[in-house]
């Protein structure tokens, strides 16, 4: 469903968009994907509204069919790209996993600020927003995707995750519908 409304306290999660994955090839060009998810930050701190930075160190232990590197990442990979701007009044968080949520302080640092809904941008759509926004409507937050302040590594992941995932979590926009409903709030 596309975005109706949004909560008078709605927080703006923007996932991994740090320096480790930015240059990695993506299925849309992420010079757009980051100046929406910079639009949107623009709103939401205008607003006084929550956000809540993610970037991710490390992944969840455990076998899996494909490999994934382990080790030591290259300096500077986990750092938030200088875009976000980041305030003194945004919450950083530090995932280990796929989803913000696991092992981290996020709900409770939004039940803490009492936000109902949360609005979602970042990479790897069928990845860390697809696992961030599964587990905040599990926990019964409203869930909005800026479905243009995202994207995969694959451009099959980020169609699945838009078209059969998100509209079962919660509704979609844009980046300027969202703004919009941020600004008229």
């Amino acid at each position: 469903m596309t975005i109706s409304t949004l909560d008078a306290k709605t927080a703006l999660l923007v996932v991994d968009l740090q320096k480790g994955i930015v240059g990695l090839p993506t299925a849309h060009p992420m010079a757009d994907v980051m100046a929406n998810a910079v639009k949107l930050l623009g709103a939401f701190r205008r607003r006084g509204l929550p956000v809540v930075l993610i970037n991710v160190a490390g992944g969840a232990p455990g076998r899996s069919e494909q490999s994934r590197a382990r080790g030591e990442m290259p300096a500077g990979w986990t750092d938030l790209v200088p875009e976000l701007d980041r305030q003194s009044s945004d919450h950083v968080v530090t995932k280990r996993t796929w989803g913000a949520f696991t092992n981290t302080d996020l709900e409770q640092r939004l039940r803490q600020a009492g936000v109902t809904q949360v609005v979602i941008a970042g990479v790897a759509t069928g990845v860390g927003v697809e696992s961030t926004a599964r587990h905040a409507y599990e926990l019964g937050f409203n869930v909005a995707l800026a479905v243009d302040a995202m994207t995969d590594l694959s451009l099959e992941a980020h169609d699945h995750s838009i078209q059969r995932i998100f509209p079962c979590l919660g509704e979609t926009g844009t980046t300027e519908q969202i703004a919009a409903l941020v600004s008229a709030a």
